[in-house]
């Protein structure tokens, strides 16, 4: 490397450390805020309207595969004509925000009569105004991300959040229902665009270069195909419950992915959306992408193995400590649920590196694939009830994963060895957190849900980052020396 691109180099780790900090900061107060409303709203509200409001973002979530056509991920990763590539961005993002809000007013009564419940529609009719607002807001994010500058982003994120939280449970203590949890999405999301406007003073223009609006198409087509398969996937398992178990079986589940999610599968999109950019101004020196994947596999494990072995272990007093006792039923999905979050986070950023690349089709042809596996599983796990479906989930994310890491060793230069050797300081870390944390539980039996939970996560932490700064140390120092660097 010359000495010019050293200093380049040094800018652009510190930018993208700088970025998974804040972008950790964000994401660790709005989680805890969710759940902390969450809790709030689980005592406040019933099942039936936590599962109508589950079966309403469930179509919103279909709808929003096309909600920008793959562009923002395009503009972050283009590298000339940035302007003129926004402006076009943004018009292209507005026109699908105006006609998804309009898409989900027509179609709600049709998702309602699916699912046999009328009160869907008015709810999704609702919900599906957040297209429009969140269009006028998305491609100033995208050059937030694009420059890292997740320090800004910052302020949008956290405010949407707050404002989402406090809304909902002013609503759900003055008894509207599932009103409480739909106002509160809208004003989150009017908030958040509001504040990103402020913080950013790009103001776009109305205006479509086709030229450029034809090579961002094709960039973002296949990113696109992929989103449409992700999603159909993700939310599969809840087409299945919410039609033949019914919408209350359908909030168990929900209440039992929430927590893997929020803590864990959250992480991974908060990594995705600061390592697509910095692989992305790598993209033309493979031996740093190498690098950059298997550093992020360990970063992900060191934050995985203990969260996902807490909920395993813990998931008793988690429940009744955060959702109260009338949501016992989500215990045994949740420890199956934590292991499937575990699994599913192994070599989760390969995803970026391909898409850095230009190649996002990688992603395409293997959700293709996954179709194959889920489909399948769902349905024949679905004939032993609720729980079928959750071990069906495991059994397809195990299979998923052992053909996404043998891809992963082809394209991006790696060998599974590679990757189990960046295991090394979350399992040692793991073997000393598991015996304290089920001596604690053991010992503490008979006490208070809460002061259990308290001093499970009091002393599993401790054991674990004990552990892990007696084998991890040097990196830690380095790690904060280059984030604590002004050079």
């Amino acid at each position: 490397m010359t000495e010019e691109a050293q200093p380049q180099e040094q800018n652009i780790t510190r930018k993208a450390g700088r970025g998974i900090v804040w972008n950790f900061l964000t994401y660790g107060l709005s989680k805890g805020v969710v759940l902390l409303t969450t809790s709030i709203l689980a005592r406040l509200l019933t099942k039936e309207d936590f599962g109508l409001i589950s079966v309403a973002i469930i179509a919103i979530n279909y709808l929003a595969v096309v909600k920008d056509l793959g562009l923002g991920l395009a503009l972050i990763q283009r590298r000339d004509h940035v302007e003129e590539a926004a402006n076009t961005v943004f018009t292209i993002n507005l026109i699908l925000g105006i006609t998804l809000s309009a898409a989900a007013f027509f179609f709600a009564p049709l998702f309602a009569a699916y699912f046999e419940d009328p009160a869907i529609t008015p709810v999704l009719r609702w919900l599906g105004l957040s297209f429009a607002i969140n269009s006028l807001g998305s491609v100033h994010v995208n050059l937030l991300v694009k420059d890292l500058a997740y320090r800004k982003k910052f302020i949008p994120d956290i405010g949407n959040t707050l404002v989402k939280g406090t809304v909902s449970i002013a609503l759900a203590f003055a008894g509207q229902g599932v009103w409480a949890l739909v106002f509160g999405q809208i004003a989150g999301a009017l908030t958040a665009t509001l504040l990103v406007w402020l913080i950013l003073p790009w103001r776009p223009q109305l205006s479509l270069n086709l030229n450029l609006a034809k090579e961002l198409i094709q960039y973002g087509a296949s990113v696109t195909g992929y989103d449409v398969l992700s999603v159909f996937i993700d939310n599969l398992s809840n087409i299945v419950i919410g039609k033949v178990f019914g919408l209350a079986a359908l909030s168990v589940f929900t209440m039992a992915y929430r927590l893997p999610e929020m803590l864990l599968i959250g992480n991974l999109w908060v990594l995705a959306a600061v390592l697509f950019p910095l692989f992305s101004s790598i993209q033309d020196r493979p031996d740093d992408l190498r690098k950059g994947f298997l550093i992020s596999i360990r970063l992900v494990q060191i934050i995985a193995v203990p969260i996902c072995l807490g909920l395993f272990l813990a998931a008793d007093p988690i429940v009744r400590v955060l959702f109260g006792e009338q949501w016992l039923e989500v215990i045994p999905l949740l420890r199956i649920l934590a292991i499937f979050a575990l699994i599913y986070s192994v070599g989760y950023h390969a995803g970026d590196v391909y898409k850095a690349l230009g190649r996002p089709d990688i992603l395409l042809k293997l959700t293709v694939a996954s179709l194959f596996i889920y489909i399948p599983a769902l349905l024949l796990g679905a004939q032993f009830g609720l729980t079928g479906i959750v071990w069906g989930y495991l059994a397809a994310i195990v299979l998923e994963q052992i053909i996404n890491l043998t891809v992963a060793t082809r394209f991006v230069k790696v060998t599974l060895l590679d990757i189990l050797r960046e295991f090394k300081p979350s399992a040692l870390s793991a073997l000393a957190m598991v015996p304290t944390v089920s001596l604690t539980l053991f010992l503490t039996a008979q006490t208070n849900p809460f002061l259990q939970l308290t001093l499970v996560v009091l002393g599993g932490a401790a054991a674990y980052l004990g552990t892990l700064w007696l084998v991890e140390k040097d990196n830690l120092l380095q790690i904060s020396r280059v984030l604590l660097s002004k050079k």
